[in-house]
């Protein structure tokens, strides 16, 4: 009897093996979570700098394809802002100009793994990264005068709608992220990852800063006091002589205001298994 119960287990181990080998694992996916900073570049920001850092946080879900390609959807919140007093340049600290803006953003990208990734392998369960793909992200851009908060876009500071036929600005604009990132498999259910991806946008306005100042004088004055439009598109009168002339550059048009998002994530595998594809 001994002997039957013994054979009984050894026969039950090799089924379970046998079917433990028919199946094969599979990531269909990834639902997670990221946090960061993101950081503003465009015409109160030209040079490029890294200083002024705010945060970001998101969500994504992803549509695994095999071991080495994805499609990625996610949402992301950012805070963005600039002075020009952070600017070494003298004209940029002369026009005084500043803003902040939220950032609300819906994106479409496509991942692309440099190294086989599969969670459950330890050898194949690190892999760095690319993305690129589409958004659309709203935008509001606020300025502080007297220790209140104005939003700019309502007030045309560069004379949007009144002069020479410049058009307002919308709410909402495309971004196009692209970037680098590693990820890590820290068990067959979860994944850490860090990722820097930067956003090219179709505005110039992120800042509501773009073309050439309007003049004081094309601005209504309520009660002989000048509107509070025409005191936000020149603010260089609080550190010195005002430089707000008509037809004056104010901002660089020609190249549309950036972002990036920098971004650690924790994320949870979405699995299924199968039987492998009989080889000959």
């Amino acid at each position: 009897m001994k002997k039957l119960f013994l054979c009984l287990i050894i026969f039950l181990g090799f089924i379970t093996d046998g079917a433990a080998q028919m199946n094969e694992y599979i990531q269909e996916g990834e639902f997670g979570i990221t946090a960061g900073v993101a950081h503003y570049f465009g015409d109160l920001n030209h040079r490029g700098r890294i200083n002024r850092p705010k945060i970001a946080i998101g969500g994504f879900v992803r549509k695994q394809f095999g071991n080495y390609s994805s499609v990625r959807l996610s949402g992301h919140f950012a805070k963005l802002g600039y002075s020009d007093i952070y600017s070494s340049n003298e004209y940029d600290l002369r026009r005084n100009l500043s803003f902040n803006t939220n950032i609300f953003e819906i994106a479409l990208q496509g991942d692309f793994n440099f190294f086989k990734f599969n969670p459950t392998d330890p050898n194949y369960s690190f892999t760095p990264y690319a993305t690129i793909g589409v958004g659309i992200f709203n935008y509001n851009p606020y300025a502080y005068y007297k220790n209140q908060k104005v939003y700019l876009r309502p007030l045309h500071t560069e004379g949007q709608t009144f002069y020479e036929n410049r058009k307002e600005y919308g709410s909402m604009a495309l971004c196009f992220p692209i970037g680098f990132g590693i990820k890590y498999a820290i068990n067959d259910r979860m994944n850490i990852s860090f990722e820097i991806s930067h956003r090219f946008t179709t505005t110039d306005y992120l800042d509501d800063v773009s073309k050439t100042y309007v003049g004081a004088d094309k601005f209504p004055s309520t009660g002989g006091e000048k509107s509070l439009a025409g005191i936000l598109q020149d603010r260089s009168f609080e550190v010195g002589t005002p430089i707000g002339i008509e037809g004056r550059q104010r901002g660089f048009s020609k190249q549309k205001d950036q972002y990036t998002i920098a971004e650690v994530g924790i994320s949870f595998n979405i699995t299924s298994y199968r039987c492998p594809t009989v080889k000959p």
